[in-house]
């Protein structure tokens, strides 16, 4: 579709204009000192043109869309047999409450809150001697992208202000779902919420979402069923307790992260992130909704 770029330039000088764009993450003192006025937006197609605009070539801690890739990694190694750890409904609660957590045995409710991301951080740090650095080279391979890192200072703020998830963490191991140390676990899952990507690199991260497991350079990282599997996870639990409010204004699978970014992809069509650190009530990038939901009405293209 030829006219992505100016689609993306409309947006962005629209969105610009807007005076209240959400409120910046505080309660992660790192996360709380990026600039809200930032705003970028990065589009690659399926025949991997790119289009661009705003602030997109800006690294930032991309956070809980990581949750999408170590559950494919884990997913590639152990397949269906992850299911048993972790569970596939949407949770309806905010990304860090623990609440679901113990009525229902130490099994979180799928693997893109918080407690379930733990589940599958544990997952690989049984598969792997050096989990994080494992992770880091899956991640720079699918990209076909070395310089991609961690953000060694915000995994530390992450570290010393993440009292809910060492709550969880504790209560998954209660349950029996957690088989290693819970600070080995969480030292990975602190990192891995740290990586930090531009809209260019998370887009073009993504890509393998919209090209039946295969990354840009035609690699295959997931099978059909896998790609099929995880894409209906973005679309059902990708937002939280706002992931209805996404299907019904953006009709894509997605994930957001309170870095400000999100992700969303059209099988076969394309792959868009965006970035505005400034998040709505939910924990979501208030002008990262608002490009999304403009994006997929002006080129009437969603999976509905």
């Amino acid at each position: 579709m030829s006219n992505f770029q100016n689609i993306l330039d409309e947006i962005s000088g629209n969105l610009n204009t807007l005076k209240d764009r959400g409120t910046v993450a505080s309660y992660i003192p790192e996360l709380g000192k990026i600039d809200a006025s930032k705003f970028g937006i990065h589009l690659i197609d399926i025949h991997k043109n790119h289009y661009t605009t705003g602030d997109s070539d800006e690294l930032f801690s991309i956070q809980s869309i990581s949750k999408v890739l170590t559950l494919s990694q884990a997913f590639s190694l152990i397949g269906d047999r992850l299911w048993e750890r972790v569970d596939v409904e949407p949770s309806g609660d905010p990304f860090n409450h623990l609440s679901l957590l113990e009525m229902e045995n130490g099994i979180p409710r799928n693997p893109l809150i918080n407690a379930g991301a733990i589940v599958v951080c544990d997952v690989l740090v049984s598969q792997f001697k050096n989990a994080k650095e494992e992770f880091l080279s899956y991640v720079q391979e699918i990209a076909n992208d070395p310089t991609i890192s961690y953000d060694e200072k915000v995994a530390a703020s992450e570290q010393q202000t993440g009292f809910r998830n060492y709550a969880a963490a504790n209560l998954l191991k209660s349950y029996g779902n957690l088989e290693n140390n819970v600070e080995e676990v969480l030292d990975f899952y602190f990192h891995q919420c740290s990586l930090q990507l531009s809209c260019k690199q998370l887009a073009s991260l993504f890509y393998m979402f919209i090209n039946r497991g295969q990354c840009q350079r035609n690699n295959t990282f997931l099978n059909i069923g896998q790609v099929k599997r995880i894409n209906a996870l973005m679309l059902s639990c990708g937002f939280y307790d706002e992931a209805g409010e996404f299907a019904f204004k953006v009709g894509l699978p997605g994930k957001s992260g309170v870095g400000g970014g999100i992700v969303a992809v059209l099988p076969n069509q394309f792959c868009v992130a965006t970035w505005s650190p400034g998040l709505n009530v939910k924990g979501n990038s208030k002008l990262g909704m608002l490009a999304l939901e403009q994006l997929t009405t002006r080129t009437d293209l969603s999976i509905f």
